[in-house]
């Protein structure tokens, strides 16, 4: 949390900060350990590198063609590359996908995910989710120079295709993990706080963007494409059932 900390506050204070690439890495490392905790080893190996099966092959093809987020190419400051993608990036898509699966979870909560249709509902609601993420993400960093768009786009510098191959790179992870996540697992037992935590990166995230002064116009987005799925997934998340529907337990 200190991290997403030093950057809502960077527009009036300043402190040491680990730069993207360090920033990533924990944040990676959090969803990993998290998922671990919650669904075992095994069942975090099938999702990480599904995701990272995925997410690299849909950006090398991507990055070589122009044909599924647009015409881009990635700087130098992202660190080493495999092909024509930086080795963080992969890692990077495992990072947000994590909590927007885990904010889908806490928004379609009671929908039997086991079916097809509970499944599908979940791997949608986590690709909007995530996409949203990218809305508000995507203008700033590219202006970092992570990234360039070749040739410019409508949105802040960004072409809305990048938007559509989101939403084709994101839901057929999650479908395919939900699909072989189907059957019941060793889900881990633990506390109700613990398990909202990805849900609480997401809406810090949220929070980092709506602060950010590098863009003031991404504020309002920010408020509403990830601000509100983040506040609604923090209240179910949060609040007990029998507590939601005003149920008195008590004697």
């Amino acid at each position: 949390m200190y991290l997403i900390l030093t950057e809502a506050i960077g527009p009036w204070f300043r402190l040491p900060a680990l730069g993207s690439v360090g920033f990533t890495l924990v944040f990676v490392l959090f969803a990993v350990a998290h998922c671990i905790a919650l669904e075992g080893l095994r069942r975090t190996t099938l999702f990480f590198g599904v995701c990272a099966l995925v997410s690299y092959a849909m950006e090398e093809v991507g990055v070589r063609s122009g044909l599924i987020y647009g015409a881009y190419h990635y700087g130098d400051q992202l660190g080493p590359k495999l092909g024509h993608v930086p080795v963080i990036i992969p890692l990077a898509w495992f990072m947000m996908i994590y909590p927007s699966w885990m904010v889908a979870g806490a928004l379609i909560d009671g929908i039997n995910t086991r079916s097809i249709f509970g499944l599908s509902a979940r791997a949608a609601v986590a690709a909007l989710a995530m996409t949203a993420w990218d809305m508000v993400m995507d203008p700033g960093m590219a202006a970092g120079g992570n990234w360039i768009w070749e040739k410019g786009g409508a949105y802040f510098g960004v072409p809305p295709q990048n938007y559509v191959g989101w939403l084709l790179t994101t839901f057929p992870v999650y479908w395919i993990v939900a699909w072989f996540w189907r059957r019941a697992g060793h889900k881990k037992v633990q506390t109700r706080t613990f398990q909202a935590l990805p849900v609480v990166v997401y809406a810090f995230f949220a929070v980092r963007y709506i602060t950010s002064n590098h863009f003031p116009a991404l504020q309002l987005v920010a408020l509403f494409s990830m601000g509100t799925p983040a506040f609604v997934a923090l209240i179910r998340a949060c609040i007990k059932k029998d507590d939601a529907l005003g149920v008195n337990s008590g004697g």
